[in-house]
């Protein structure tokens, strides 16, 4: 399809209609099971556009579907955001953009900053959000502090260390037998040294009988060497043995300080092991986390007094915010008064007007509402409540024109309802206009505006195989000329081709 301004046209019936509903698929639109064609499985709707970019749409008989971007699977969300980036719609029979608060404010925050404000804003939100969430959860996080400050104290009072359980444990094997490891000493003392045939006796008789052979052979001083080491390693083990035998009296202090040790590491180990390892792990985990609620804590007391200030920031932000507003006001709605009284509405009058908030929003502190009024000695009222489909068409192109359409195509439907003469005139020449920067669809029943478009389609519906088929097709400059003469008289005489051509060279000079 050709880019700067296309007009559709054709006879009532013909399914114009259809080229608009199928591109409102492709923005999301709700799809019904009605727009199938009897018989059929299902519809496609498929867009092209520059840069071999594609999105489609499917939709069975059976309520399920499917969106692609460029051949891949997507959401219908990606699609809607991936085409309302594309295409604009300003169909008669919704208007939706345009009734919504948040579209009819953001005609005039489009020459504004906002962002001030919504910095401010964001601040504040976060700031009560957190505030929320510890108020929410203060008596969960007083119980919380009892239970860690318990068990933070209670580990740290025993300070386990890893890996001290087993000499622990050897030390109370020890201590527990001390009577009997006294009396082991003893026996082995009266062995190799205390009774009358001892270990030492018999290895200083042994030395000494071998005194003889060691004079003549080298292989017996050896060994005579080797048991004169043995002998002085068994008076050292004597001397431990001694040692042993007397010094093992049982020490109940000492017993009783490892056996204490040992059972609080044990009552540790069963409520926060298995392991020492694990308590040590439980403890520093207890303890982070407590620093984390006492800090919830400390923050709560001053949270309070910063939400209180930034609330003043976003009231100060939103008052700025909106006197610029008043201020773009008056100027933007003369502006669109201009354009609109030449599209047929030479009474029409236009103004903004801001309605406080109870609480400031993320749009500000006030909403915006569009009154408008077309006819005189009428009341300003909202637009939504008072404009007809056509109004709300011509105040988008309007719009369209003094501000510039958000997407590089455009499409106008009904736009010339309820308008003929210089009107018509006025509006094909504001499509003409905003079409030099944007390609711009114009389903009309209008001769003059179909005389000014770029390129003239022609909507026709037949009968093929007993089926009714609508087709979309490019005419040439002799079609164009007969199908504005019909749409101006309803036939091809002379003289409606004659003023066919007359428009087509009215629209060429223009």
């Amino acid at each position: 399809m050709g880019g700067g301004f296309c007009a559709f046209t054709g006879e009532t019936g013909a399914g114009k209609s259809i080229i608009v509903d199928a591109l409102g698929l492709l923005l999301g639109s709700r799809a019904s099971s009605d727009l199938i064609r009897s018989g059929e499985d299902d519809l496609l709707v498929t867009g092209f556009w520059e840069g071999e970019q594609s999105a489609s749409r499917r939709l069975s008989a059976q309520g399920r579907g499917n969106a692609r971007l460029d051949g891949e699977v997507v959401s219908l969300r990606e699609l809607q955001e991936w085409s309302q980036g594309r295409l604009t719609i300003h169909w008669q029979h919704s208007a939706v953009s345009l009734l919504s608060a948040a579209n009819q404010r953001g005609l005039l925050d489009r020459r504004l900053d906002t962002r001030p404000y919504a910095a401010a804003y964001g601040r504040w939100r976060a700031a009560s959000a957190r505030l929320d969430e510890l108020r929410a959860s203060m008596r969960e996080r007083a119980r919380q502090i009892d239970l860690l400050t318990f068990q933070v104290q209670e580990i740290r009072e025993v300070a386990p260390q890893s890996g001290e359980e087993e000499p622990l444990a050897t030390d109370l094997a020890r201590l527990a037998n001390l009577d009997t490891v006294a009396q082991s000493a003893a026996a082995g003392l009266e062995l190799l040294s205390d009774g009358e045939m001892n270990g030492l006796g018999m290895i200083a008789e042994a030395l000494r009988a071998l005194n003889a052979g060691a004079k003549y052979d080298p292989l017996t001083a050896q060994l005579q060497d080797e048991l004169r080491a043995a002998q002085e390693g068994i008076r050292a083990v004597v001397g431990e043995l001694r040692e042993r035998a007397e010094n093992s009296a049982p020490d109940p202090e000492e017993l009783a300080r490892v056996e204490t040790r040992l059972a609080a590491l044990g009552k540790l180990r069963a409520k926060y092991g298995p392991t020492l390892e694990d308590v040590v792990a439980f403890g520093d985990t207890a303890a982070a986390e407590l620093e984390t609620l006492e800090q919830d804590e400390r923050d709560a007391g001053t949270l309070e007094d910063e939400v209180g200030t930034l609330l003043a920031e976003v009231r100060r932000e939103g008052a700025h915010l909106d006197d610029a507003r008043r201020k773009a006001a008056g100027p933007l709605a003369e502006e669109l008064l201009a354009v609109i009284r030449e599209l047929g509405m030479p009474h029409a009058r236009m103004a903004f007007t801001l309605s406080p908030l109870e609480q400031p929003a993320a749009h500000g502190l006030s909403d915006v509402i569009l009154l408008f009024g077309a006819n005189p000695g009428e009341a300003l009222g909202p637009l939504s409540d008072v404009a007809s489909g056509g109004e709300l068409s011509r105040v988008m192109l309007a719009i369209s024109t003094v501000l510039g359409a958000d997407t590089p195509s455009v499409v106008f439907d009904e736009v010339d309802a309820g308008i003929g003469g210089s009107a018509a005139l006025a509006v094909a020449a504001q499509l003409a206009r905003l079409a030099r920067s944007r390609q711009v669809l114009v389903v009309t029943h209008l001769a003059q505006i179909a005389a000014r478009a770029d390129h003239h389609y022609k909507v026709e519906k037949s009968v093929e195989g007993g089926r009714t088929v609508s087709r979309v097709r490019l005419l040439t400059e002799d079609e164009r000329l007969e199908e504005i003469a019909r749409m101006l008289g309803g036939h091809t005489s002379e003289a409606a081709l004659r003023h066919a051509r007359e428009l087509r060279g009215t629209a060429s000079a223009g």
